[in-house]
């Protein structure tokens, strides 16, 4: 049944729940009134800056149906920043709650740019009367490859990037994985991820569009409450990017934890030992992906994938050396490249010379690292940016992140380089509970994997690490900090000792 005449699944929010049917309906009053309010010379590039609530669901909707444009503002951005933002995705008109206002203060952006409070009279006054006048579209019926959302990169290793997202690559990527997990139309699937990112859009939102499932839609994250409204809402399917997983691992485990109807968590970024005990203290199956906003390289999972692996290395995929573009041995650190060209990066809105460095020679470059195992596996081995060179040698940190993660009692570790005489020191930031310095020295002495070049030299044990608002850590304020050890390490014995003693 087309979801336009759905009534028996939509959008749980606060407990209050929407059919499909009337979401769209309203969806069409939305698409009208911000039609009225957009400058029919420029083009329909729509700011969202909201938390995840319905409204964020009616205009994604709305441009879905009429051929505008969202573009995802991030809430953490702030200032200059989001007004660079709002200006590099030739934003038309600025929507906020009366929650995302404070962010607007201060920021001019001209007489040209309306910035509405979507809980004001005004806008309310606009909506009855969008809702009163006769339908009609905007423009012309929106194809596969016109343009649906600007979405900004997390900013990880750099100023945030508009991608260009096409309504294909969210048709695509909801019809993929609604297939993929049996999802239908009795399906809840569980979207707390911020809406204005890849993931809860790809891995989320259009899923359950896809599979006529209803959405349960969370304000923000919150790893207390995610056990009570899987049962609340009897969600069989939630999607999550970077350290949900060992947020929600990190509260206290219950008896009952595996009774709920979850049945699959679908993401990227999670560590191996926090997939497998997800699945045994939830009974759920978790799969974790490998994937970006651009969509330039599909790394797929196959059943026999070792949990710590991504995917079997497939063509046009390749490992290439950073500098020569050769391709890389068994267990040799390069860049994850495409071979083939672009993929689904359709390039970057306003940034000519970033789209042209994502494709130099032809070819799309994630600037992720990886390798691949003897067994054709490919590893991730971190951001191009996560290298650092102790004695004359480059090394990635990422492989030394998952080691550390090893650790039964180390939640989340951080691992960057600073600047040293020659080279660089290793420094790992570690949230963890009861850590002991000699334990640490045992623990790293016994992995076979880690070189002695890879220990870190300077140990910060800390009670949380900077992150973005899709809970990736922010590696570049870590290095750009003063660090406080809390030990170092003697080279000589391989022991940890208190920093200065």
């Amino acid at each position: 049944m087309p979801l336009a005449d759905t009534e028996t699944s939509g959008v749980w929010f606060e407990g209050e729940f929407t059919s499909w049917r009337d979401h769209l309906a309203r969806a069409r009053v939305w698409s009208r009134a911000v039609r009225a309010r957009l400058d029919p010379d420029r083009p329909p590039h729509v700011a969202v800056l909201l938390d995840n609530v319905p409204e964020f669901g009616l205009l994604l909707c709305a441009a879905a149906l009429d051929g505008l444009v969202l573009v995802g503002l991030n809430t953490t951005r702030r200032g200059a920043a989001l007004r660079r933002d709002i200006v590099t995705a030739d934003c038309g008109l600025v929507l906020h709650s009366p929650d995302t206002a404070h962010l607007l203060v201060d920021i001019d952006l001209g007489p040209s740019v309306p910035v509405i409070d979507i809980s004001s009279p005004a806008w309310a006054h606009r909506l009855r009367q969008a809702a009163d006048a006769p339908t009609t579209r905007g423009g012309v019926a929106p194809t596969p490859t016109d343009l649906l959302m600007l979405i900004f990169t997390s900013g990880t290793s750099g100023e945030p990037k508009a991608v260009r997202c096409d309504h294909s690559k969210f048709a695509g990527a909801g019809v993929m994985l609604a297939d993929r997990f049996d999802l239908g139309h009795d399906d809840v699937v569980y979207l707390s991820m911020p809406m204005f990112h890849s993931n809860a859009i790809i891995a989320g939102w259009s899923v359950a569009v896809a599979a006529g499932a209803s959405i349960a839609l969370r304000r923000r994250f919150s790893a207390s409450n995610f056990l009570d409204d899987v049962r609340r809402y009897g969600v069989t399917y939630a999607n999550y990017v970077g350290k949900p997983l060992s947020y929600i691992l990190a509260t206290p485990e219950r008896a009952d934890d595996a009774e709920n109807p979850l049945r699959v968590v679908y993401g990227n970024e999670a560590s191996p030992r926090d997939i497998v005990e997800f699945e045994r203290r939830f009974g759920v199956r978790v799969v974790d992906g490998f994937g970006s906003t651009e969509g330039g390289v599909a790394i797929a999972r196959t059943p026999d994938t070792p949990p710590e692996a991504l995917g079997p290395l497939v063509a046009p995929v390749a490992i290439v050396d950073v500098e020569t573009g050769t391709p890389c041995g068994t267990d040799e650190i390069g860049e994850i490249v495409n071979t083939s060209g672009p993929g689904l990066f359709t390039g970057y809105h306003g940034d000519r010379d970033a789209s042209d460095e994502r494709m130099r020679g032809g070819i799309y470059h994630t600037g992720d690292l990886g390798w691949v195992d003897a067994a054709g596996y490919i590893h991730f081995a971190g951001r191009l940016g996560d290298w650092v060179r102790v004695d004359g040698e480059n090394l990635a940190t990422g492989p030394i992140e998952r080691i550390l993660l090893r650790h039964d009692r180390i939640r989340l570790a951080a691992v960057y380089g600073v600047g040293a005489d020659v080279g660089d020191e290793i420094v790992a930031s570690l949230v963890g509970d009861a850590l002991d310095p000699d334990d640490l020295a045992e623990f790293l002495a016994s992995q076979t994997d880690l070189g002695p070049k890879q220990w870190p030299h300077h140990v910060c044990v800390v009670d949380e690490l900077p992150r973005t608002a899709t809970f990736k850590v922010l590696k570049r304020e870590l290095a750009g900090a003063a660090i406080d050890p809390t030990w170092t390490l003697d080279r000589g014995t391989r022991r940890y000792h208190p920093s200065g003693g």
